[in-house]
């Protein structure tokens, strides 16, 4: 293999620094963080600037693969054997639906366009699969809670044990057709059970390791334990073939139930795949392949939409004949169809053993994957959206100003410390000036009684994080902070049923208009939010404006700087 001319660790820090940004512009753009990061990665790679070489994508392969078994591993750590009883039992209808519907259309789709059957049925195998680490990871970022995100979450572990069955007792039945040899099946089928057995029980050795561990060391050895169990138990997966996937989601599952502090563990995990995931979806992104895509033609085209139709209808009808709600039924189908790693590893495998089926199928897969994966997390977002699963502050649209005022505010830090160090003492004068000058007097407050779109319609059209919520008087009566509507479902049908008063929390903190630089700073450093409401001397204290903590600090370098 040719080699390149600079070390891997440049690639390393021009992905996770290049990726930094492009979830900084993502976030910006209310684009979930999966697809800013696989959408760099795909920038830089081979198919576009061709700044990552492809040797160094292959070196990362090891790191890659334990960030899916870390994602899996935490996945497992969410199913107590009591809640996953009762998953199982509303999830076994929309699975079958799944299967059936994909398998069939795709198969059907594919034929008629002229593949072969053997490899229709393949594809249609494939179709089943769901990319566990980008459907995970992107319910995780939105922090969706509701049915829908329960369902998903299991789904995403089950189709793809589906897929990677199916997929085996099928090539395996095209072989013994091809060899007339009885014998071919069974042989596929002991195989396949002992890699299922082994694999179930590396995880159940690995969970039982790790709870019996954490229960007798200190937090600060976790780290050091959960890194080499993880690492152990993927390699012997990959030397022994056994499928690693299934080996981490049961490790999660015996940690779940096996130990008594489940919670650390598991928050530990978290610490773990931070960093690595975002080197897994850039690096991912990089591997995308845009010259397969524009060379599936019609057999890519159809795949497509076939899958898409399979996963939509089949867990649709799936869900209906399980007893769930119209909007469940409709918002699974589209938070599953993101694709990956476990399609693109089987049709390797396919083309490993017989490279005349398999190319053509490999073909098709890496081309879709490029689609799936940019249009996939966008499509969670907004099913999960619909669904009313996620934060109001996930939901609604909004840039504060930190982004473009944190330079001077920065730069203010830095001359204000300068000023103290170079200082014999505080000169309190520069503290003793009225705030009048820097009150935002153009701020209107939201009436209590504002419907929820007037609400939303303000926050979107504001760069401030904090909304004076006032009475029929113009009297302040709460506040609506942007950060803590990370812990309000939104909900498009309550948009008549929830005002303005119902978002907002008691204001602890306000300014009166006559206050001095010195009193606005003392308040902020005991309040986080970025402006603090400012009201009339006089009683029933009318909201007057706002004032902003970059003003403030902007204000007080200036003032020193003339002392």
């Amino acid at each position: 293999m040719e080699q390149t001319g600079y070390h891997v660790a440049i690639t390393l820090g021009l992905l996770l620094g290049v990726s930094l940004l492009g979830g900084l512009l993502g976030s910006w753009l209310r684009l979930p963080k999966v697809t800013s990061y696989l959408l760099v990665g795909l920038l830089l790679g081979p198919s576009v600037a061709n700044t990552i070489p492809f040797d160094h994508v292959e070196m990362l392969d090891p790191v890659l693969k334990l960030a899916m078994a870390l994602v899996l591993f935490r996945l497992g750590t969410r199913f107590s054997f009591l809640r996953l009883r009762r998953q199982l039992a509303a999830t076994l209808p929309i699975l079958a639906g799944d299967i059936l519907a994909t398998v069939v259309l795709v198969t059907i789709a594919l034929a008629a366009t002229g593949q072969s059957l053997s490899a229709a049925l393949l594809l249609g195998c494939l179709a089943i699969a769901t990319a566990p680490a980008t459907t995970i990871l992107v319910l995780q970022e939105i922090r969706s809670e509701g049915p829908v995100t329960d369902r998903v979450q299991l789904l995403v572990a089950l189709n793809n044990l589906a897929c990677i069955v199916s997929f085996e007792l099928v090539f395996a039945a095209l072989e013994g057709g091809r060899s007339n040899h009885g014998g071919a099946m069974a042989t596929a089928l002991l195989h396949l059970s002992g890699d299922l057995a082994g694999s179930l029980l590396l995880g159940v050795v690995g969970g039982l390791c790790i709870s019996y561990a954490c229960s007798i060391l200190s937090t600060s050895h976790w780290l050091v334990l959960l890194v080499s169990v993880t690492t152990l138990v993927l390699g012997i997966a990959e030397t022994t073939h056994f499928p690693y996937m299934l080996s981490f989601l049961v490790m999660g599952v015996l940690v779940a139930n096996a130990s008594d502090v489940a919670d650390r563990i598991a928050q530990e995990l978290d610490h773990m795949t931070g960093l690595l995931c975002v080197l897994f979806f850039s690096v991912h992104g990089a591997e995308l392949d845009l010259d397969a895509m524009r060379h599936v033609g019609l057999a890519g085209v159809v795949y497509l939409a076939a899958r898409v139709a399979g996963k939509v209808l089949g867990n649709y009808w799936g869900a209906k004949i399980g007893g769930e709600p119209r909007a469940v039924r409709c918002a699974i189908g589209p938070s599953l169809l993101a694709q990956a790693g476990a399609a693109i590893a089987l049709a390797s495998l396919a083309e490993s053993r017989d490279p005349k089926l398999g190319e053509p199928i490999l073909q098709i897969i890496l081309g879709s994957v490029v689609v799936f994966e940019i249009a996939g997390p966008l499509l969670i977002r907004r099913s999960l959206l619909l669904a009313g699963e996620i934060p109001l502050a996930q939901a609604i649209p909004h840039h504060d100003r930190r982004a473009v005022t944190q330079w001077q505010m920065l730069w203010d830090r830095l001359q204000s410390a300068w000023r103290r160090a170079g200082s014999n003492g505080d000169d309190r004068s520069a503290l003793d000036v009225p705030i009048q000058s820097l009150i935002r007097r153009n701020v209107e407050g939201i009436p209590r009684d504002a419907k929820f779109d007037d609400v939303i319609d303000t926050i979107v059209h504001s760069r401030d994080n904090t909304y004076p919520v006032v009475d029929a008087d113009g009297s302040v009566v709460g506040l609506i902070r942007y950060p803590l509507l990370a812990n309000v479902m939104f909900d498009p049908k309550l948009g008549d049923l929830v005002l303005a008063e119902d978002l907002a929390t008691p204001a602890q903190t306000v300014l009166y208009e006559n206050a001095t630089l010195e009193a606005a700073a003392e308040a902020f450093q005991r309040e986080t939010n970025d402006c603090l409401p400012v009201v009339t001397l006089e009683p029933p204290h009318r909201l007057v404006g706002v004032l902003r903590r970059s003003d403030v600090m902007h204000l007080l370098v200036r003032r020193r700087k003339k002392t």
